[in-house]
């Protein structure tokens, strides 16, 4: 729960060593949300300090993906603010004043160990039975660094240059506690820490330091972050104790797990077919509102039966204590249904405006008046907006080629001469083609030729749209228009009688 006395600061914090991943985004949304229902701050900050595995485009995919889902920062780095700069990497002198504090005060030391030498240490545990060695209280009394060397030959090391790190000094037997909104009390044993690189070799600060300095000097009072940082707590416990500043209230929101099970990560999701960055869902189709609508019911309960909120509606609903912690599984089909659902929602105007790149891409031209007359027909049926441009191309362009399945359960040997007797009666009007019109005449010339409706009524879908299946016939009719329904059913009627007048000479041979 959101202290009174303490004005609610919350912050999303990616590392831009990739593009953002999904569970990232719904991390970046219980931040926006909790802030926005409390009347706080959100802040993102960009989390630059591992340099190898740095992307120079990810922060603009963060960025990018961000404004696509309506989740406005009120601070960042491109946005600024009081508390900047927001980038990691600008703020390095600062976690280097700090490391140094905490060597000062013997809550921290310098360890010169090289890569071989680390290795040969666990090396040796792993022979001695010990399956997970780390550099801890025990064994860092055998290394070498500042505990163990003589206070001549550290300041020696440190005066040539030799390469260092600086490492937090974890006390060697302590119950570590603090309280988590989500799960409550948590408590670690300080044997199961290792002594945390604080500060690496190239004078960059480990995720740990830079993250626990930050969010004290941006006034950070709720940290909302994957259940994956829980482990990490401690070590921020111990932190903020050793620098003697206030800690913040967490939050560790549950992991996402496949729909097989396990972690939904980047390889278990290209297996499943399931797109794990925030930029496939957009290229996918999704529809941003329906993403973040999802994404907000993925681990978290609003005690309702409601399931369609808009961002405004999830504002007014959210609260971390309906957030669960047990793992939630993603399921792609419920995402789907909620994309359907939002293509309902939204006003047909905004429909419009996000047709209009897929049909251009797809090199389809026509006007908004007749876009949106599709899209009111058509928006049940979509689960997607880009579907305008594969099975419902009818709309734009004349059928090339007809379904052939459809054609061998829908086209008769007497369809050909029905259709262009329906063909006959719409040129015969004189009076506007509405649905109802194509209906009736459709209906009266069934009764006449002693023949179901559906005798002509599926050939006829079938000579509009070239496949077996779409809205109701006669709306679509109405919407494609009188001229266009004529010149589509002469054809077919070419076309296919030509087929049926074949298949059956074969037939007779």
């Amino acid at each position: 729960m959101a202290s009174e006395d303490r004005k609610v600061r919350v912050r999303f914090a990616p590392s831009p060593t990739g593009y953002l991943h999904i569970g990232g985004l719904r991390t970046a949304l219980y931040n926006f949300l909790f802030a926005r229902k409390h009347q706080g701050t959100f802040v993102l900050r960009i989390e630059d300090t591992d340099r190898t595995r740095f992307v120079p485009d990810a922060e603009e995919d963060i960025l990018e993906s961000l404004r696509w889902t309506r989740l406005q920062h009120d601070e960042g780095p491109d946005v600024g603010g009081p508390y900047g700069p927001y980038r990691q990497s600008e703020r390095k002198e600062l976690y280097q004043r700090y490391a140094q504090q905490l060597v000062e005060a013997g809550h921290a030391y310098y360890a010169f160990d090289t890569k071989e030498e680390l290795e040969e240490m666990k090396e040796r545990l792993r022979k001695s039975g010990n399956p997970s060695p780390k550099y801890d209280a025990i064994t860092r009394m055998s290394m070498k660094n500042s505990l163990t060397l003589p206070e001549e030959e550290v300041r020696r090391r440190l005066e040539a240059g030799e390469p260092y790190v600086i490492r937090l000094k974890v006390p060697r037997h302590e119950t570590i506690r603090f309280y988590d909104l989500i799960r409550g009390w948590v408590s670690f044993e300080s044997s199961e820490l290792d002594d945390q690189v604080l500060l690496k070799a190239d004078g960059m600060p480990t995720y740990h330091l830079a993250n626990v300095v930050d969010d004290h000097h941006m006034e950070i009072s709720h940290v909302i972050r994957g259940e994956e940082w829980l482990s990490s707590t401690p070590k921020h416990v111990l932190l903020y104790r050793f620098l003697g500043w206030e800690p913040p209230a967490w939050a560790h929101l549950p992991l996402i797990l496949s729909p097989t099970g396990g972690k939904l990560s980047k390889r278990s999701a290209d297996r499943l077919g399931i797109p794990v960055l925030v930029r496939q869902y957009r290229e996918a189709g999704y529809e941003p509102e329906a993403l973040i609508n999802y994404l907000a019911l993925l681990g978290w309960n609003p005690g309702t039966e409601q399931e369609i909120f808009s961002l405004e509606e999830l504002i007014e609903a959210f609260s971390l204590e309906r957030v669960r912690p047990s793992a939630v599984q993603f399921d792609l089909n419920k995402l789907k249904w909620f994309n359907q659902q939002w293509l309902r929602r939204l006003p047909l105007d905004e429909l419009v405006r996000r047709a209009r790149p897929y049909l251009e891409q797809a090199g389809i031209q026509t006007d908004e008046a007749y876009l949106r007359r599709v899209l009111e027909l058509m928006r049940e049926r979509l689960t997607f907006l880009h579907e305008l441009t594969t099975f419902a191309r009818f709309f734009f362009e004349d059928p090339e080629e007809y379904d052939p399945k459809t054609v061998k359960k829908r086209w008769k040997s007497t369809s050909a001469e029905l259709i262009l007797a329906y063909v006959e009666r719409l040129e015969a009007l004189d009076e506007p083609f509405t649905a109802e019109v194509a209906e009736r005449v459709l209906r009266e010339l069934a009764a006449e030729k002693g023949v179901k409706p559906a005798e002509i009524i599926h050939p006829v879908r079938l000579a509009l749209s070239g496949i077996g299946l779409g809205p109701s016939l006669f709306e679509m009719m109405e919407v494609l228009g009188k001229e266009t329904c004529i010149r589509r059913l002469r054809r077919a009627a070419e076309v296919l009688g030509k087929q049926v007048t074949v298949s059956s000479t074969e037939r007779h041979e």
